[in-house]
């Protein structure tokens, strides 16, 4: 088959669908990705950027090319076309969220494990909500930092206030206070890490990619629909699980074998996780839409001086 006019960065899956989108981020955010080498990611980049001038080496079979897709956009940012560390890439969200997440929940009961945990998961969320920024927006350290110590904040304060609120509560009630914490966490962390977009405004582009200038309405509904998606891909193993938890140890050999009750919760957080990674990026589309008329009085004036009624809509990558 010839490959030389392949489309590499053409979608392979409807994104315009949930199930697409489905599918492509079940692709790009498979936590097997995150094992592989820089020098095997690299080279997946080489056959990539060569491709997109159509130059494909002799003997490269399709398939080829989109698992080398596949592992570009696993671990490049689609922005910059950099490689991102791995802790923050989307496909080390099992694994490290498993761990994690796992932990918050059987170390709920003393005020110290909390804070620990709480601190530990809102380092991570930093780092991954700094990684899958739109790099377009630059973010300077002193507010890297501030974002970091808000949001740190705010799941303490959470986490610790409710835990102290639910001594007299029933048990399950204590067992979601660290979803309650992560939850007010991301509505900080978030739009913290990402305020340059919400101060400056987010870079918006025509259809074609054609940059038409930077709007703020466009930065808000991106940053909320990641929000959403970071708090609804946590939700299904932090109030299930515990529920789950909850009545396991009501049996003897659970009672019996207390030790194992972190592995347990790991692991279980994994299998929500390899599930709820790719369905709640699927939420949005990754690149976001928004009518002009939407758009702030100013740069839809722009928009139509310059290009009449030929730009109904603008473009954006909302970020992950």
């Amino acid at each position: 088959m010839a490959l030389s006019g392949f489309d590499i960065d053409s979608p392979r899956w409807d994104q315009s669908t949930f199930i697409g989108r489905l599918k492509h981020f079940a692709n790009i955010t498979d936590w097997r990705t995150a094992l592989l080498p820089d020098s095997r990611l690299d080279e997946a980049k080489t056959l990539v950027e060569t491709c997109r001038v159509g130059s494909v080496p002799p003997g490269t079979t399709e398939e080829q090319l989109h698992y080398a897709k596949k592992l570009y956009d696993s671990a490049f940012h689609p922005d910059t076309g950099e490689r991102m560390n791995l802790i923050g890439r989307m496909s080390f969200q099992v694994p490290g969220g498993m761990a994690i997440t796992g932990c918050m929940l059987q170390f709920y009961r003393t005020v110290p494990a909390v804070v620990f945990w709480q601190w530990v998961n809102q380092s991570f969320n930093a780092l991954v909500n700094y990684t899958n920024r739109n790099a377009a927006s630059p973010i300077t350290t002193t507010q890297i930092g501030v974002a970091y110590l808000t949001a740190t904040s705010t799941a303490l304060a959470t986490a610790v206030g409710l835990n102290l609120y639910t001594k007299k509560a029933p048990p399950l009630v204590a067992r979601w206070v660290p979803f309650a914490a992560v939850a007010s966490a991301n509505c900080v962390n978030i739009p913290m890490m990402r305020q340059q977009e919400l101060l400056n405004g987010i870079a918006v582009t025509d259809e074609n990619g054609n940059k038409l200038g930077h709007s703020k309405k466009a930065a808000v509904k991106g940053i909320t629909q990641v929000v959403v998606s970071r708090v609804t891909m946590a939700a299904p193993g932090m109030i299930i699980l515990p529920i789950i938890m909850q009545r396991l140890e009501k049996y003897k050999f659970m009672q019996r074998i207390t030790f194992l009750h972190g592995p347990l919760q790991v692991m279980m957080v994994g299998v929500f996780l390899v599930f709820m990674v790719p369905a709640a990026c699927s939420l949005f589309p990754q690149q976001c839409s928004m009518a002009v008329s939407k758009l702030e009085p100013e740069l839809r004036e722009s928009i139509v001086s310059r290009y009449g009624d030929r730009v109904p809509y603008v473009y954006f990558n909302k970020g992950l």
